[in-house]
């Protein structure tokens, strides 16, 4: 963490900056900034500009065009915010922000407004925690903490026992979970000693950032194996993005990688409206024929939901293509992962007798 690339000089003696990139990095300020550690900057191409990974932490001029439907909170999750750092939508569980940093800065990050802050990154706060732990502990209806940030694994060893140890206390907190993109972009922070730690807590699952096949190394493969072996539940959520991954070979290659490093695809996002994202967006219509390309042609436990997360706080929203196409009297009409329309019988319930 210490030596993360965080700025033009240091960026530009690991990759050869286009004029694009380099007039982007001198125009930034503001939050989300550069920031790279040094191990993923070792699987970032030095010489091509459009190479996936390197487009997903590298800043482009694009990122200052505001497309029509963005916002710098795209989810309202500062109106949902309930005390500083906790943020309660949904009727049973609460999304605890622990920190604003993390090990690299995702450039389509729908937390952009406030990662990386330039008026400091986040130092451990006890007050603001205990206020959230506070409000968790005072309305029962919470089952589940979904633990985020920023990226929660920065935090020390003891730091986040401190916070797991306050959340346990809570009776009905049923739930824990982590969600992280160390695994990916640290995996040297998966110590024996931090799955130790984390093994006490269970149920605890964990929620894991993975954008690009690029990013199964294995490194990556024995942070997942230690996290798997110490019981936690890992499931993968990946973003679709223009010119990254928005192709069935490339998320094909992903999502099996994944199984055999014991992570469930769970959740495929469109990107969010974030201010500055638009050339990382790809068509609804286009996702669905993308999700339809991996449907039958790979294991289920390979395929993600595909999710828009509503704007204006709407919440996870699944998208399906379209199967089932009509009905023939007393038949379903379903079409399969080939294309082929199969009738399936499902009587229409009679209607009530006088």
């Amino acid at each position: 963490m210490r030596n993360r690339i965080k700025d033009l000089p240091t960026l530009a003696r690991i990759v050869r900056l286009s004029d694009d990139e380099r007039a982007a990095l001198l125009r930034h300020s503001g939050p989300l900034p550069v920031g790279i550690s040094p191990y993923y900057a070792s699987l970032v191409s030095e010489t091509d500009p459009l190479q996936p990974l390197r487009r997903t932490v590298v800043m482009v001029s694009d990122e200052y065009v505001t497309s029509p439907g963005e916002a710098d909170d795209p989810l309202d999750e500062d109106r949902d915010s309930v005390v500083p750092g906790l943020v309660h939508r949904y009727p049973d569980r609460v999304l605890f922000l622990v920190t604003g940093t993390c090990p690299v800065y995702c450039r389509y990050c729908t937390r952009a407004r406030m990662v990386g802050h330039p008026n400091g990154e986040y130092r451990f706060d006890v007050s603001q925690w205990e206020r959230a732990i506070d409000y968790i502990a005072a309305h029962r209806s919470i089952r589940d903490v979904l633990i985020s940030g920023g990226d929660p694994l920065i935090l020390a060893d003891d730091r986040l026992e401190w916070l797991l140890t306050r959340l346990r206390r809570i009776s009905h907190v049923e739930f824990l979970r982590i969600g992280s993109k160390v695994p990916a972009s640290l995996p040297q922070r998966i110590t024996p000693a931090l799955t130790r730690m984390l093994k006490r807590f269970h149920p605890l699952f964990m929620s894991v950032h993975f954008t690009h096949p690029v990013e199964l190394t294995p490194e990556v493969a024995e942070a997942c194996a230690r996290l798997a072996d110490a019981g936690l539940p890992l499931g993968s959520q990946t973003v679709l993005l223009a010119g990254v991954n928005d192709d069935v070979a490339t998320l094909k290659a992903l999502f099996q990688g994944l199984l055999r490093f014991r992570v469930k695809p769970y959740y495929l996002y469109q990107a969010d409206p974030v201010t500055g994202s638009g050339h990382f967006r790809v068509p609804v219509a286009k996702a669905l024929e993308i999700v339809a390309g991996l449907r039958g042609h790979t294991t289920g436990y390979a395929v993600p939901t595909f999710v828009v997360d509503a704007p204006s706080g709407g919440g996870k929203v699944p998208l399906h293509p379209e199967t089932c196409v009509g009905r023939d009297g007393d038949d379903l009409l379903l079409r399969n992962y080939t294309g082929t329309i199969y009738r399936y019988r499902d009587p229409l319930p009679s209607p009530p007798t006088e």
